[in-house]
C-alpha cells in the first residue's frame, strides 16, 4: 500500500514538516508493510521554506539578515539542484517574507507599520543569488509590511530620493517625501533569474480593494493611516511611471502590503496559487499517481476550508487522480461533503475539552495517534486503483 502524507502546519504546535513526519510513523505502524510518503505541504505564509525544503531534500541556508524593525536575525533559505539532483538542473533557491519580515513575529501591541519594511527579504534574495540560485520561489505570505518592497528593493540596490536627491529611508514614513526612485544600482543578477511567487491573494495594490485598505488594519494601522499609506503608495508607483501604474492594477498586486506589486514590476516575478506553485514543486500529482490512500491535516478544518486553504486544494489533487482522502484537524467544524473528491473521513484530533495550550503541547502526540485509530479501523484501507492510473502510459 502506498501513502501520501501531506499536512500543512498546525499553527503553535506542528511545523508541516513535523507534522508529516508524525503521520507517516502513525502509519507504519498499522501498516508495516506500507510505503509512507512525507510530503509537508504550505501555501505561501509561515513555514513555506520549510515545507518546501523537507519535500525536496533541498539543503537549508542560514542567514543574517534584518527583520522588518532594523534588528539583525537569522533567517534561511532553500537550495536545491531541482527534481533530478544530478547538477543540470538550475538551482532552485525557496525563501519566504515571514521568515524576514512576519507578522507574527511582532506583537499586536508593536505593530509600527510606518516604520516596518522589508530589506530582509531583499538580503535574503542576494544570500540566494550568491549561493549560485538561477530559479527564485518566493513565498509572500504572513508579512506585516506595507511599503511596496520598497526594503527589499533597497537592500537589492534600488534607490529611493526627495527632491534635493537625498536618499530616503525604504519606510511607508519615509516614502512621504518621494520624488523619485533610481532602479538603476538593482542587482544584475536579477536579470537572469526566474521568479515565482506563492501568493493566494488577488487584490490590487491601490483603493479599497488595495493593501493598505484590505490589509492595514491587521497591521496596525488605524482608520485615518489607511488613507495616508495608499496615497503613499500611489506617490510610489508614480515616480515610477505608466507600466508601474498598469502593473498595479493586476491581481496580486496588493499581495503582502503591495509586494506582490514590486516582484511583478522590477523582478519580472510571475504569482501563481502557493498550493499549486508547491504542488508542482514537490511533485504531489505524480505521487498521487502511485497512491492508494492521502492523509492530509491543518490546525483547523472548518467553513473558511473550502474557500480556497490548503486542505481544499489538496483535496482537488487528490480528487484528480482518484485518490480517496482521509483529512485530520486540531479541530473539526466542517461536513465531509463539502470538500471535493473522495473524502471518506474528517478526523479530529483533539479531544472535547482539552484546554488550548494542552492540546497545542501535545498535539504531535494527539496527531499520531488520531491516525493509528483511524487506521486501525480499516474503513479505508481497500488498495485503490488510482483514476487514469493503468498500463496504458496515456491513461
Amino acid at each position: 500500500m502506498y501513502v501520501v502524507c501531506a499536512p500543512d502546519s498546525f499553527k503553535g504546535s506542528m511545523t508541516a514538516r513535523q507534522a508529516a513526519a508524525v503521520m507517516a510513523s502513525g502509519v507504519r505502524e498499522v501498516l508495516e508493510t506500507a510505503t509512507a510518503v512525507e510530503l509537508p505541504i504550505a501555501d505561501g505564509g509561515e513555514g513555506f521554506t520549510d515545507a518546501v525544503a523537507a519535500a525536496l531534500g533541498a539543503r537549508l541556508v542560514a542567514t543574517e539578515v534584518t527583520d522588518q524593525r532594523g534588528t539583525r536575525h537569522v533567517a534561511a533559505f532553500a537550495l536545491a539542484t531541482g527534481p533530478q539532483d544530478d547538477g543540470t538542473a538550475p538551482r532552485l533557491a525557496v525563501l519566504d517574507v515571514a521568515a524576514t519580515s512576519g507578522l507574527e513575529r511582532v506583537p499586536a501591541a508593536e505593530r509600527r507599520i510606518f516604520e516596518f519594511d522589508t530589506r530582509g527579504l531583499g538580503q535574503l534574495v542576494l544570500a540566494a543569488l550568491d549561493a549560485g540560485a538561477e530559479r527564485l520561489v518566493i513565498g509572500i505570505g504572513g508579512s506585516s509590511t506595507n511599503e511596496a518592497g520598497a526594503g527589499m528593493l533597497a537592500a537589492l540596490g534600488g534607490r529611493f530620493l526627495d527632491a534635493q536627491g537625498t536618499e530616503l529611508p525604504p519606510t511607508p514614513a519615509g516614502l512621504r517625501e518621494l520624488a523619485r526612485v533610481d532602479a538603476s544600482g538593482l542587482d544584475p543578477r536579477l536579470g537572469r533569474v526566474s521568479v515565482q511567487v506563492a501568493c493566494d491573494v488577488t487584490n490590487p495594490l491601490l483603493g479599497p480593494s488595495g493593501a493598505s485598505a484590505v490589509y492595514g488594519p491587521q497591521k496596525g494601522a488605524g482608520p485615518d493611516d489607511v488613507c495616508e499609506l495608499d496615497a503613499i503608495l500611489a506617490r510610489l508607483v508614480g515616480c515610477c511611471g505608466e507600466d508601474a501604474a498598469r502593473v498595479a492594477e493586476l491581481p496580486g498586486s496588493g499581495a503582502a502590503g503591495g509586494l506582490g506589486w514590486a516582484l511583478q514590476f522590477f523582478l519580472d516575478a510571475r504569482l501563481r496559487p502557493g498550493l499549486d506553485l508547491v504542488a508542482e514543486l514537490v511533485g504531489l500529482d505524480e505521487q498521487l499517481g502511485f497512491a492508494d490512500l492521502l492523509v492530509t491535516a491543518e490546525g483547523s478544518v472548518d467553513q473558511q476550508t473550502p474557500h480556497g486553504k490548503a486542505i481544499q486544494r489538496i483535496c482537488e489533487h487528490a480528487e484528480r487522480a482518484g485518490v480517496p482522502v482521509i483529512v485530520f484537524g486540531g479541530r473539526v467544524d466542517l461536513e465531509p461533503g463539502r470538500l471535493p473528491g473522495r473524502v471518506v473521513e474528517l478526523v479530529t484530533i483533539t479531544p472535547p475539552g482539552t484546554p488550548l495550550a494542552q492540546a497545542l503541547r501535545q498535539g504531535p502526540q494527539s496527531l499520531r495517534r488520531a491516525v493509528v485509530e483511524t487506521l486501525r479501523r480499516g474503513s479505508s484501507l481497500q488498495p485503490h486503483q488510482a483514476a487514469g492510473r493503468s498500463s496504458d502510459s496515456n491513461g
